[in-house]
């Protein structure tokens, strides 16, 4: 809670709604044996292919917000599952890219299909995934995530027990 509010803070409200969305969407998806943190990469996956891009992890990394090790994990993990294919980039011998395989692209479809109707679902209260409510809401976490956070502040002895 805030200083000045006897209600819940925006910041402990977006950790809830993350919360249960990412819940939501995990037992959405669980029929297709995925979890929502590798839907977030093969759906991406799938829109970047389609675009034309065969995008390294780091940039699918850069699109999704995931830590690149985070990505590395997943891209592991769906590759064992026939997801995915992970290939060494011919420019840079460090970079891997990534693919997703005939088997990936038929399950990343049907998950995108149960993710849009659950989004409908979850949107409801806002008039549905097409509503002017909804788009003034992602007009806000659009703002909101795109906000630059200023670095953090060195803890040492000297500053311990003070505010920035």
């Amino acid at each position: 809670m805030s200083k000045g509010s006897t209600g819940p803070t925006p910041g402990f409200l977006v950790w809830r709604l993350a919360n249960k969305w990412r819940v939501a969407v995990d037992r959405a998806l669980a029929p297709l044996g995925l979890t929502h943190a590798q839907y977030s990469l093969v759906a991406s996956l799938y829109g970047m292919q389609r675009a034309g891009e065969r995008p390294s992890q780091r940039r699918l990394a850069d699109h999704t917000g995931l830590e690149a090790l985070y990505v590395s994990k997943l891209a592991r993990a769906l590759e064992s599952a026939g997801l995915i294919e992970r290939t060494r980039d011919a420019r840079d011998p460090r970079a891997v890219q990534l693919a997703l395989t005939e088997q990936g692209e038929a399950v990343t479809g049907r998950a995108i299909t149960v993710v849009q109707e659950l989004l409908d679902q979850l949107l409801e209260p806002l008039g549905g995934l097409d509503a002017e409510r909804t788009r003034a809401f992602t007009d806000d976490l659009t703002t909101l995530l795109d906000a630059r956070l200023a670095p953090p502040v060195p803890h040492d002895e000297s500053t311990k027990g003070t505010t920035p």
